[in-house]
């Protein structure tokens, strides 16, 4: 069995996601990302050698590859896949994956993560791929049924709605557990609390926006769930330790 160690503190960076069709003209390829990890999720027979071990790809199957690892792939013909190529950072966090696995009966929410990941936003992107993540981290025997990491399924909740007021208890709803024990879960995975995590991803994309867009101070606070200009200017000064307009300036300036 063919393992690798995943950094997962963070939700992964997108560098490309996509559906691939291979073996239309030729049945061989080799590829090699020397600073992106490899996702893929298969809907055809064939075999994969990565680092010199050779794995059957069958339909439903899944595989998870780490940077700098020679792949060469063997096609029986017209083969397609899902595949996402991610930048993952972090040492909080890190988990054990199979290279290649069966996705078994996480097969359709995993499908449907990573389909809903190409019509989404970046940041929506990123937390449903840190979702089939945990998933892949999170599996046991092959066909065993998993449950979803209810610290991953909130953290994808809280990054599609950031505009809005995002109450504890909503996104434990959400994720399927109780508020306590979803607090619980968040202090042992991140070291911090439910809400000063909301708070941090609030902060770390208010700077985005005032770093990287035309919006308006007021667009920006609006986007990032706190409407109100005064205690938006409150929240960046202790955040970020100067103002919205600094923020902006800071980074313009020459």
């Amino acid at each position: 069995m063919q393992e690798v160690v995943v950094p997962l503190s963070e939700p992964p960076f997108v560098a490309d996601i996509g559906v691939a069709v291979h073996g239309v003209t030729t049945l061989e390829d080799v590829f090699l990302l020397p600073d992106l990890w490899q996702l893929h999720l298969y809907g055809y027979e064939g075999a994969v050698e990565v680092g010199g071990v050779v794995h059957r790809i069958a339909p439903g199957r899944a595989s998870l590859i780490p940077p700098g690892t020679v792949v060469r792939y063997r096609y029986r013909g017209r083969s397609e896949h899902l595949y996402a190529h991610l930048r993952l950072d972090g040492t909080a966090e890190r988990r054990v994956a199979q290279v290649m696995q069966d996705a078994g009966p996480n097969r359709p929410l995993i499908t449907r993560l990573m389909r809903g990941a190409l019509a989404a936003a970046p940041a929506r992107a990123a937390a449903h791929l840190w979702t089939v993540l945990w998933q892949l981290t999170d599996a046991g025997p092959a066909g065993q049924e998993i449950n979803a990491d209810p610290v991953a399924v909130a953290a994808a909740h809280i990054e599609a709605n950031l505009a809005t007021s995002l109450p504890v208890a909503e996104v434990a709803k959400a994720a399927g557990v109780s508020h306590n024990h979803l607090t619980r879960l968040f202090r042992v995975r991140t070291g911090t609390t439910v809400v000063a995590y909301i708070r941090r991803r609030r902060m770390e994309r208010a700077r985005h926006l005032l770093t990287a867009s035309t919006l308006s101070v007021s667009a920006v606070a609006a986007a990032v769930g706190i409407p109100d200009l005064q205690a938006f200017n409150k929240v960046c000064r202790r955040e970020l330790g100067e103002s919205p307009r600094a923020v902006r300036r800071s980074f313009t300036a020459p």
